[in-house]
C-alpha cells in the first residue's frame, strides 16, 4: 500500500519493527484503508527479531532481503548466541501490541506471530535466503544432535516470545515455519514437527500457571501440509495454515481423519482429555490478485465450493491468501477479494449449502 511506502521512505525496515508507534500505525492501516472487510490485524514485525534478540545482527538489504552479517558456521558458534530477555529484548513488539489494541479499540483482534525453529535455524546459518539451504540442511546431515540442541533453544525464545505477546493483548498467535516445505518428510518430521509441537505446549503450560485462557494458536508449515496435515493437525494448534498448492478438499478429508481417530490431545490442553478441533486458514493463489476483477470473484467462489474441490460449508476456516501478497498487486484488486469472499460466504450461509 502506498501509505505504507511512505513510512517506508523515513525508515529502514527494522526501524519499522522497533518503533513500536511505527509498528501499531503500519498494523492499522490495512484496517483503516479497507474499513470492515478485514476481520483482523496482524502486527507488524518480522519472524527474525528473535534470531536478532538472540544476539545475532540481521539487515534488510533492498533488493537481497534479510542478511544476517555473521551467521553461524559450526555449532561452536552457537556459544555466540545470549540468553533472551524477553521484555528487553523484544519489548518493542510487546509495546506494539498494546498501542495497537488502543487504537483499534475492539474493531477487529490484534494477531500476534513468531517463526518456527527451523525456519529460524535456516535463516542463522545460511545467512539469507536461499534455493537450495544447503549450509542449513548440511547441518542437520553432520550435527544432528547440535542442531536439535539450537531448535531446542529457539523453541524456548518462541514459546516465551508468544506468551509474552498474549499477555500483552494478542487476541490469536501464529506460528511461521516458512521453510518446512525445504525438508523431506522424514527430515520434517525430526528437526521441525517436534518443536512445532514444543511451542504449542509450552505456550499453553505457562498461560495454565498464570490462570490465562489460551487464544488460538494457528500454525502454518508452508510445503509440509502436502505430505505431513494429518501429523500438523495433532501438533497441538487450533487452526493450521494451509498454502495455495493443497487441495482444499482433500485438506478437509486430512483433518476429518485426524479428529475421527478420537485421539485426545490431553498432553497439550488445558482441559485435560478436551477433544482438540481444528481450523484451516488459507489458501487462494495470491497471484490470482493480478487478474482481473471478475476472474478474481470466481476464483473465490471455486475455493468455497464443494462441487469445484473447494472448502464446502463443513468445518470452520479462516479465509485467507494462500501466502503473502506480492508488492505489484494492486490494492484495489484485493479489496475485490475481500469483497467477493463476504458475499460469497454470506450467500452460502443464506442459502445453508456449499
Amino acid at each position: 500500500m502506498i501509505e505504507f511506502r511512505k513510512i517506508r521512505e523515513q525508515f529502514e525496515f527494522f526501524e519499522c519493527c522497533r518503533d513500536p508507534e511505527v509498528a501499531s500505525e503500519i498494523t492499522v492501516q490495512p484496517v483503516r484503508r479497507y474499513d470492515r472487510l478485514l476481520d483482523a490485524a496482524v502486527i507488524f514485525s518480522d519472524i527474525l527479531v528473535v534470531p536478532q534478540a538472540m544476539g545475532m545482527e540481521v539487515e534488510m538489504v533492498p533488493g537481497k532481503g534479510p542478511t544476517f552479517l555473521h551467521p553461524l558456521e559450526s555449532p561452536k558458534d552457537m556459544a555466540r548466541l545470549k540468553k533472551v530477555d524477553i521484555q528487553k529484548d523484544l519489548g518493542y513488539v510487546l509495546d506494539a501490541i498494546r498501542l495497537t489494541r488502543t487504537k483499534l479499540a475492539g474493531r477487529v483482534p490484534v494477531i500476534g506471530f513468531c517463526g518456527a525453529p527451523w525456519t529460524l535455524m535456516a535463516y542463522m546459518i545460511e545467512g539469507g535466503g536461499s534455493k537450495t539451504w544447503e549450509k542449513a540442511k548440511r547441518w542437520l546431515f553432520d550435527y544432528p544432535e547440535e542442531s536439535k540442541a539450537l531448535l531446542d533453544r529457539i523453541a524456548d525464545v518462541c514459546a516465551s516470545f508468544l506468551v509474552a505477546q498474549i499477555l500483552a493483548g494478542a487476541q490469536l498467535v501464529q506460528v511461521f515455519d516458512s521453510w518446512a516445505g525445504e525438508l523431506t518428510p522424514y527430515d520434517f518430521r525430526t528437526f521441525a514437527l517436534p518443536y512445532l509441537r514444543n511451542i504449542a505446549v509450552d505456550v499453553k503450560d505457562n498461560l495454565a500457571l498464570k490462570s490465562v485462557e489460551p487464544p488460538p494458536m494457528i500454525v502454518y508449515a508452508r510445503g509440509a501440509v502436502n505430505h505431513s496435515l494429518v501429523e500438523i493437525s495433532r501438533s497441538g494448534y487450533d487452526v493450521v495454515g494451509i498454502d495455495h498448492t493443497v487441495e482444499p478438499a482433500w485438506a478437509r478429508q486430512c483433518l476429518a481423519q485426524a479428529q475421527s481417530s478420537n485421539r485426545k490431545f490431553s498432553e497439550v490442553e488445558v482441559n485435560k482429555g478436551a477433544q482438540h478441533r481444528i481450523a484451516i486458514q488459507g489458501n487462494l493463489d495470491p497471484a490470482i490478485l493480478y487478474a482481473r476483477p471478475e476472474v478474481i470473484q470466481d476464483r473465490v467462489r471455486r475455493m468455497f465450493q464443494t462441487k469445484t474441490g473447494g472448502f464446502g460449508g463443513q468445518g470452520a476456516l479462516i479465509c485467507n491468501l494462500g501466502q503473502g501478497i506480492t508488492p505489484g498487486v494492486d490494492p484495489d484488486h484485493l479489496r475485490v477479494f475481500l469483497e467477493a469472499v463476504h458475499r460469497v460466504s454470506k450467500e452460502m450461509a443464506d442459502n445453508n449449502d456449499d
